[in-house]
């Protein structure tokens, strides 16, 4: 058996390797009008390209991380996989160069996503059920709620150190995560579970992972979650700005977004042992649903600007955030229950799917802003009840147990 750390050390230190990747993105976005200036001045707008870089980076680990996983197990490949972060945030740290800077943000990336990808894999290894969707939903939650903490700790950072400063932290966070994995955690895959790396396993295991029809429902209705999610990330500093015209406390409000938020990971950690996976995933959703309709109806009657509009898109930004305790760990753990075996792959494809599909969502949305909330609120009330209608899809007579189904034909 594998070395276990008790239950809330082990779910901390992930959530520390889940942080880490989420800070990378959103601890950015109060440094790109400096890194602008002194990198690409001729043309400010390729500043923005800092962010896709890393998650295009991001993307492609997450593809090669849980088949290296599989093989050389979870342990080294976390260790690799935060190593060329530093050498990524070194290399982009002292760039002198746009060019450089996302050179160095692209490797950035692809060392991220390994903590994330294989760090699931690694609660899979250990735990099953609902003690498995209760971290996995505590560290998924962590993962949506640092981008909006991160701006605020991004522009401290930058008060007396610059945009180079922000890097400096980012290699500060991954070296205390591979210290303490180093030193306390040890390998969860055991070797009679290891999987050899060629294209004949790594395709069988795509056939497997996506061959059972419940992951199918699973991943789609994970990249309807995140594609919303990454809508309001990617829109909601334009919204403060000029909408409402509060950019300079933009990070703090947000902030506190967070803050509030976090209240759902309690509510989950409580709930979900009592009423089940299945149930928590459906309240998340429906309140997402509810929140965004009455949000989205408000802003056409007008309540779009000034301070009663300003009211209600927090209002609404709060809820979705908190709603995605009951729903990202949950369906993460409800698809990869039937996949001990194939826990890093599973988990690599899976997440390559909903994060790429997500950006399918995001991208036309953030194109679409037109001054007011509105176009990401009806972003919100179709993701969301596409989510829930898919749901009602599920086999439950193939769902796992721990987390007691409801009868498959729709009617609740």
């Amino acid at each position: 058996m594998p070395r276990r750390l008790p239950q809330l050390e082990f779910t901390v230190l992930l959530a520390l390797l889940f942080a880490t990747v989420a800070f990378s993105i959103d601890a950015m976005l109060p440094g790109l009008p400096q890194i602008a200036a002194d990198l690409s001045p001729d043309d400010i707008n390729r500043a923005q390209l800092v962010l896709t870089s890393f998650v295009f980076g991001m993307g492609f680990g997450t593809l090669v991380s849980g088949p290296l996983s599989d093989h050389f197990g979870r342990k080294p490949v976390i260790l690799f996989g935060l190593g060329l972060y530093i050498v990524g945030a070194v290399v982009a740290g002292l760039s002198g160069t746009l060019e450089m800077m996302l050179v160095g943000r692209a490797i950035q990336g692809v060392g991220g996503a390994f903590p994330r990808t294989v760090g699931i894999a690694m609660v899979r290894d250990l735990y099953e059920g609902r003690e498995m969707a209760k971290i996995t939903s505590f560290v998924m939650t962590i993962f949506m709620v640092v981008p909006a903490a991160a701006p605020s700790i991004g522009a401290l950072i930058m008060t007396d150190f610059g945009w180079h400063g922000i890097f400096a932290a980012f290699i500060l966070v991954a070296i205390l995560g591979a210290t303490w994995l180093g030193l306390r955690q040890g390998e969860t895959l055991m070797p009679e579970n290891h999987r050899r790396l060629n294209w004949a396993d790594l395709s069988s295991g795509a056939v497997e992972v996506f061959g059972n029809y419940n992951v199918r429902i699973y991943t789609v209705i994970l990249l309807l979650g995140f594609g919303q999610m990454f809508a309001i990330l990617s829109s909601v500093q334009q919204i403060y700005s000029e909408t409402f015209g509060l950019e300079e406390v933009f990070p703090y409000f947000f902030g506190a977004t967070a803050i509030i938020s976090a209240v759902g990971a309690i509510l989950n950690g409580r709930l979900v042992g009592e009423k089940g996976m299945h149930f928590m995933i459906r309240l998340g959703y429906g309140i997402a649903l509810t929140a965004s309709v009455i949000a989205f109806a408000l802003n056409l009657l007008g309540v779009s600007t000034g301070m009663p509009g300003f009211v209600v898109f927090f209002l609404w930004t709060v809820a979705m955030f908190s709603i995605n305790a009951f729903t990202f760990g949950n369906l993460n753990a409800l698809a990869l229950v039937p996949l001990g075996r194939l826990a890093g792959l599973a988990n690599s494809l899976i997440g390559a799917v909903f994060t790429m599909g997500a950006v399918l969502i995001a991208a036309p949305v953030g194109l679409a802003f037109n001054g007011t909330p509105i176009p990401v609120m009806a972003a919100g009330i179709l993701c969301s009840g596409l989510a829930l209608i898919l749901f009602r899809f599920e086999d439950s007579a193939t769902a796992p147990h721990g987390a007691p189904s409801q009868p498959s034909k729709p009617a609740e």
